[in-house]
């Protein structure tokens, strides 16, 4: 099975407002990294554009993979990572106080793409030392600055 390693983030001017995300994907087999996927929209939030960069990494690999995937958001670490997802699937996609959960469609596709791979979904802090979780930022915001 391949590994790869992959970092992403998403930045937004505003939450709502103009965002963009991106995602280094390293293979671990000594073969060179991909070219950094990114993208962005004219109106969407933080969040999104952190869920679609996890998702579009994944989706970029074309084989079953192990995949450490590492991101500074809590929203999505904490969802894999403590539990949340499984909850709100059993509560009918709400959270504990009865509300709709937002991103449902990024959340579900992102499911879908993770049950094809063995993920490791690790946090990291963001603006940190992290040179790589700087270079998605970077990346990010440059891509969310092309819908400003």
């Amino acid at each position: 099975m391949n590994e790869v390693t992959i970092y992403t983030d998403g930045a937004c001017s505003g939450n709502p407002g103009p965002g963009g995300w991106a995602a280094i994907l390293l293979p671990d087999d000594d073969s060179d990294a991909t070219d950094p996927l990114t993208g962005g929209e004219p109106h969407t939030t933080n969040n999104r554009m952190e869920l679609t960069a996890a998702l579009e990494a994944l989706r970029a690999l074309d084989d079953r993979s192990r995949v450490a995937l590492h991101t500074d958001s809590e929203y999505l670490s904490k969802a894999f990572n403590e539990g949340w997802l499984d909850s709100w699937q059993d509560n009918n996609w709400q959270t504990s106080s009865n509300d709709d959960v937002k991103n449902q469609d990024l959340w579900k596709a992102l499911l879908e793409e993770a049950d094809r791979h063995e993920v490791d979904w690790v946090w990291v802090k963001g603006h940190a030392d992290d040179e790589l979780n700087i270079m998605a930022d970077e990346l990010a915001v440059a891509a969310m600055e092309q819908y400003k």
